[in-house]
């Protein structure tokens, strides 16, 4: 399996982990996105884990002569939408970091350039593959909570100095489609709800001079089967916490509560209050080639991923605007 990967920003320790899980695969090639950035560190990067992949100045380059079978694209977000669309028409499977478009028009052209393909796309949702995360969403989903009804959801990071191109919103995107596009997820996932309207509110007090950057963000969701949806997101966890994010989600059921915080999955329903024991550790992307060659099915399909990225977007649109969006 020949993985090319254009850009060095955001999660491509992924595709690290999946390719050292898995001895047939071979990063062949690393290129910048389209802004400007250098390749050099993701090639250092894979010189760590035993990879020789040629440095390419130019994306459109390295696949015309490496001919990869996967290609992850995790360059400036605002780009993601126009490199996943051209490494498609290109005939590639795309692993695509989140947010896969900042804007609803992007979106909506990569969804119709997929629609057309014969590839198949996941998207960097990584945290469903965190233990805790993956066995809570085990227990709900097998009813150990009954119906779901109420879920609270969190995404909390230290901000430290992020580079300058975040500061503009039109390249970063925004701190909902970035910090909360994990935390939106999962209220789709643990529900099998959909998303019918969402309020949202942002702010970019108190950034410490990173421009547009929101610091703090609100989004209410209603869904389908009058469940609701709460997930706050900020930039404001303390510079000597103990980790860079605080992740959790609380999900209220007719049956029991289930939680998930510092790694831990606990539930309390009519036989007490317990820690859950963990499912075993899963690669996301060495789940995305076995899905590639049909032994395994991605946690995280193309329409979840699809779906995530558009309640993100109108979330912030909502927030932008000071007004309810129906989906």
């Amino acid at each position: 399996m020949k993985i090319g990967m254009i850009g060095g920003i955001g999660h491509n320790g992924y595709v690290f982990d999946g390719v050292r899980a898995r001895a047939d695969a071979r990063i062949v090639g690393v290129a910048p996105g389209p802004a400007e950035e250098s390749a050099a560190a993701i090639a250092r990067q894979a010189e760590r884990i035993d990879q020789s992949p040629k440095v390419f100045d130019n994306f459109r380059r390295m696949l015309d002569d490496e001919k990869p079978d996967i290609v992850s694209v995790a360059c400036h977000y605002a780009d993601h939408a126009a490199v996943a669309i051209e490494v498609i028409e290109r005939g590639h499977h795309v692993f695509i970091e989140k947010p896969m478009a900042t804007t609803l028009d992007d979106l909506q052209a990569l969804e119709r350039v997929f629609d057309n393909a014969n590839v198949q796309l996941s998207c960097m949702l990584g945290l469903r593959y965190a233990p805790a995360f993956t066995t809570a969403w085990r227990v709900v989903d097998h009813g150990a909570i009954g119906e779901v009804r109420l879920m609270t959801a969190q995404k909390s990071y230290k901000l430290g100095k992020r580079p300058a191109w975040t500061h503009d919103r039109d390249r970063y995107g925004g701190t909902i489609p970035w910090v909360g596009s994990h935390a939106i997820d999962w209220l789709h996932w643990f529900s099998g709800a959909r998303f019918e309207h969402v309020y949202a509110t942002h702010s970019a007090r108190s950034n410490r001079d990173h421009g547009e950057l929101e610091a703090s963000a609100l989004c209410h969701f209603t869904m389908s089967n009058d469940i609701f949806g709460g997930v706050n997101i900020d930039y404001l966890r303390p510079g000597k916490a103990m980790s860079h994010g605080d992740d959790r989600i609380r999900v209220a059921g007719t049956d029991g509560v289930i939680e998930v915080s510092e790694g831990r999955a606990y539930l309390i329903d009519d036989q007490g209050p317990r820690d859950l024991e963990l499912e075993p550790k899963r690669e996301i992307f060495a789940e995305f080639m076995d899905q590639i060659e049909g032994t395994a099915m991605s946690l995280i399909s193309a329409e979840d991923a699809f779906l995530t990225t558009k309640a993100c977007l109108l979330a912030r649109q909502s927030a932008d605007e000071g007004r309810e969006i129906s989906f």
